[in-house]
């Protein structure tokens, strides 16, 4: 062996691990987008995106409640995305594309946004809800993967 290991991506085990992340993230985007439509959560991002370099400039151009619907209906649209790439396997790219985005540009909040960390007991501490979008974000880069080698083989090397 040199150092590689084969996953079969045809066992039962992976692909029940396969179809728990994806609707678990499609609820989880579904649920934050939908939650985007409230004043408190149109609140709770503006420091986020404000001090973006990527999106500090929307709030000139559209409402808190404008800018936090638009950022909803993104997040619906990959879960719906992702739902429906179960049936229609061409929708699969696309929704990972558009969880490879959404969670770079969300976790890099985590660096742009003054305040965020804050040293508790002395350790540094964040709004961890953020975090869960590593797990997103990866999740995101195995669909990509997945849909280059689906046709092509049936077991893909671990990286």
């Amino acid at each position: 062996m040199n150092g590689t290991s084969q996953l079969n991506v045809e066992s039962r085990t992976y692909k029940t691990g396969y179809y728990i992340s994806l609707f678990g993230a499609a609820l989880i985007l579904l649920w934050i987008g939908i939650f985007k439509f409230t004043p408190t959560e149109a609140a709770a991002i503006k420091p986020l995106v404000e001090n973006h370099f990527l999106t500090f400039f929307v709030y000139k151009i559209a409402g808190i409640q404008m800018v936090s619907n638009a950022i909803g209906v993104i997040e619906i649209i990959i879960a719906l995305l992702l739902i429906f790439s179960v049936k229609f396997a061409s929708l699969r790219k696309y929704a990972g594309i558009g969880m490879i985005i959404t969670f770079l540009v969300t976790l890099s909040y985590l660096f742009t946004t003054p305040g965020v960390w804050k040293i508790v007991d002395g350790v540094p501490v964040t709004d961890f809800f953020i975090l869960k979008d590593l797990l997103l974000l990866g999740f995101g880069l195995m669909i990509v993967q997945n849909n280059r080698n689906i046709g092509h083989k049936t077991n893909c090397q671990k990286e």
